[in-house]
């Protein structure tokens, strides 16, 4: 056996034993686990600076154009993000690459035994053992530490307050725009999301906060009080001033808070990008001048214009073109219509949908009934995925009953989008509705060689 082999058969081994434990959609109300577990480890998360980001869309982008604009600046990055796509190596991001599996299973190996001795004592006193995404935050908070890196970008989980990742102290707390999803682990009110999200922001931080309904921004407000942090909004502090239309992406100007950054090519879709980037710019001006100083003009363009964000309005197909989005919840979808009425000139989309049991499946397909022509109704591989033909009955109440089609599983509605697609110039697909259906997109388009 190679060994690329035998390194991808021990990274399938540790995502196995990841996997055993209690999944993503049954997160735990709290710290302590996560926190006696890096205590053993003699606290990675404290021998770098954090750039903490929640929200409820956008965090994945803000998170990496973020770290982008940071590596552009010579500094050795780390990033935590979730939920993957294709593989769970993606999490753990290095200066820019998703971690090796060498490194991946050598850092698990090394803490494997600590975490152990926490599972032993929860389980003795009646709890839970640590879940996939407590492991999972202990194992990237030391890898970051072994890499070393100078300073890592972590998204949020879910929530804020009792998420895993709040065991690091993030000297910057950047907050994307807040809205309702999750709600029945977070609230079922705007408010009540920003109070636990507001949970991020440690004593003495910076806080940078995308522009907030009005209770959301209060709420922000009242927690930076309480910790002596100070607080930079934008359409305040810091504001994108316009963006326009490019080949592969789009022109912005951002008025940052220490200067004024002009026509930065970034290539991403969408305005909510637009948005997300003169964010991400704040961030940084937070992090490295305390945002006194300006950036270096040379440098923000090219951690702007190298910036990614995979499963974003990415396109994974030609002849016909595929595009893929996670939005999952419905203003994510709702910003996914816009772009893609705006940065495309398709006539006609097919949209191939699939959603998790807890979202709002009805808001989703409401937000892109505007631009779909048709809809190819399925399931993802997620077990927590909507049935295809309840999926099915809800497409028919909200965009009727000739508007949709129902398929058994992803690759037969994506086979048969693209031949729809086919049959006329300008048409296009778009896989969007579930993170885990965009993932099996991006493996079939890889597979297949949809770009070739």
């Amino acid at each position: 056996m190679s060994n690329d082999a035998l390194f991808q058969a021990q990274a399938d081994r540790v995502y196995g034993e990841l996997l055993a434990r209690i999944g993503e959609a049954n997160p735990q109300p709290r710290l302590g686990p996560t926190r006696k577990v890096l205590e053993l480890l003699g606290d990675p998360q404290r021998t770098y600076p954090i750039i903490h980001i929640t929200g409820t869309n956008g965090k994945t982008s803000t998170s990496r154009i973020t770290e982008s604009i940071l590596r552009a600046y010579g500094l050795r990055t780390g990033l935590m993000i979730s939920p993957h796509l294709v593989r769970v190596n993606e999490r753990i991001v290095v200066d820019g690459e998703p971690i090796s599996n060498e490194a991946f299973v050598a850092n698990w190996d090394d803490i494997a035994p600590y975490i152990a001795m926490v599972d032993n004592e929860l389980i003795e006193a009646g709890e839970l053992a640590l879940t996939y995404f407590e492991a999972l935050t202990a194992l990237a908070f030391a890898c970051f530490a072994d890499a070393p890196v100078d300073v890592a970008v972590i998204e949020v989980g879910m929530g804020g307050e009792w998420d895993s990742t709040n065991v690091g102290d993030g000297q910057v707390a950047v907050f994307t725009p807040i809205s309702l999803d999750h709600t029945q682990r977070l609230g079922n009110t705007v408010l009540e999301i920003a109070k636990t999200k507001s949970g991020i922001i440690k004593p003495l931080a910076s806080v940078v906060t995308a522009v907030q309904q009005p209770d959301a921004l209060a709420v922000l407000r009242h927690a930076a009080e309480l910790t002596e942090s100070t607080v930079v909004a934008q359409g305040e502090e810091f504001a994108l001033i316009e963006n326009s239309v490019a080949v592969g992406g789009q022109v912005i100007s951002v008025k940052g808070l220490a200067g004024t950054y002009r026509d930065l090519f970034l290539p991403l879709f969408g305005d909510h990008q637009a948005q997300n980037a003169a964010v991400a710019i704040a961030a940084v001006e937070s992090f490295l001048g305390g945002g006194s100083q300006m950036l270096v003009g040379d440098v923000l363009a090219e951690g702007i214009g190298t910036a990614t964000s995979p499963g974003r309005l990415q396109v994974v197909g030609v002849e016909p073109s595929v595009l893929v989005d996670a939005a999952h919840n419905p203003d994510g979808a709702g910003a996914l219509a816009s772009a893609v009425a705006t940065y495309f000139t398709f006539d006609e989309v097919c949209v191939v949908v699939a959603a998790l049991d807890e979202k709002d499946a009805a808001g989703i397909i409401g937000a892109l009934t505007p631009i779909a022509s048709r809809f190819h109704v399925t399931r993802s591989s997620s077990a927590r995925a909507i049935d295809e033909d309840e999926l099915g009955e809800i497409v028919r109440e909200v965009a009727g009953p000739d508007s949709y089609e129902v398929f058994a599983g992803a690759e037969e509605a994506l086979a048969s989008a693209r031949e729809w697609a086919r049959g006329a110039a300008k048409r296009a697909v778009l896989v969007t509705g579930s993170v885990t259906l965009v993932g099996d997109a991006i493996a079939i388009a890889d597979r297949e060689g949809w770009k070739r």
